[in-house]
């Protein structure tokens, strides 16, 4: 015990701090820090700066838009482009197209990604997995590669130049059932197991217990299928005839460009214009999407 006693002033708790070595040896990770910080102020800088030039175009006289030396602001703000880029064109159609098809599509995808993935992960049945594999297979079939056989389907359908071949046609992909898939693995099994003792059948712990669950991957799959919609104009573009009719943004923004020219800060108000429900869906439903990220694509068994 002596020899203990003896030993323990000797020790790192009981020695005297120096304040200086211990600000020498905090200084380098602070600087590092400040570093990241610039550099990703930078960086995010350099990705905002096309949409800071197209909110000051958007504002500018329609002489001032290309000037020699160029210049971010012109002369004078002109909020009117906003309201000339609606009579322009028929640019509130467009935007109430965009609207319904990309809401349509959406709703339409995740109710299909829920019970698919719900049923690739929780059921069990014989050939589940081949299934699976040759569903998640046609991920690798690139878009444009199946638009001439989708406008022919269409086109025995009778849906060419209408809103269902705009909207049934990309709801069903194979990217929304992977997500929940991945996101049911990570439940644990004892949840169905409590369920199936309290007497809920497979319907009942469904709507019950996992689809409450699986909100934050729903609002994940949400955001990206109404982004997918309301961005889409090959399909669009091949598909609808009527354009001031069933055309949606991205072939309402075309029809700026004209043969007597373009109208360049009524393009870029337009082009703010349809910005807005994507970001007011990103505003909605950011609570749900970081915890979405994380639990969609991490798991399985």
């Amino acid at each position: 015990m002596s020899e203990l006693t003896r030993v323990r002033p000797a020790t790192s708790a009981n020695r005297t701090v120096n304040p200086r070595a211990v600000s020498r040896t905090r200084r380098p990770g602070g600087v590092r820090h400040v570093i990241g910080y610039v550099l990703l102020c930078l960086v995010a800088l350099l990705f905002v700066s096309p949409l800071i030039y197209m909110v000051a175009t958007s504002l500018k006289p329609s002489a001032e838009v290309f000037t020699t030396p160029p210049t971010l602001w012109g002369s004078s703000i002109e909020w009117g482009n906003y309201a000339q880029a609606f009579t322009y064109l028929p640019f509130a159609r467009f935007i109430l197209n965009g609207v319904f098809v990309a809401a349509a599509g959406t709703a339409i995808n995740v109710a299909v990604a829920v019970l698919s993935g719900y049923a690739f992960s929780r059921l069990r049945w014989r050939g589940r997995n081949t299934v699976f594999v040759l569903f998640l297979a046609t991920l690798m079939i690139p878009q444009d590669v199946l638009v001439i056989p989708m406008y022919v389907m269409m086109q025995g359908f009778g849906w060419v130049d209408t809103f269902q071949a705009l909207i049934i046609p990309w709801a069903f992909t194979a990217l929304g059932a992977f997500l929940v898939r991945q996101f049911f693995l990570t439940v644990p099994q004892e949840l169905d197991d409590a369920a199936r003792v309290d007497g809920a059948g497979p319907v009942r712990t469904f709507f019950s217990v996992m689809l409450p669950l699986a909100r934050p991957t729903m609002a994940v799959l949400a955001v990206f299928s109404f982004i997918s919609y309301w961005n889409s104009f090959l399909w669009p573009l091949v598909i609808v005839n009527d354009v001031e009719a069933r055309g949606t943004i991205p072939l309402g923004l075309q029809q700026f460009f004209g043969q007597q020219g373009s109208e360049w800060n009524l393009v870029m108000a337009a082009s703010v214009i349809s910005m807005l429900p994507t970001v007011i869906l990103l505003v909605l439903l950011q609570k749900h999407l970081v915890k979405g990220i994380v639990t969609s694509g991490l798991g399985g068994r």
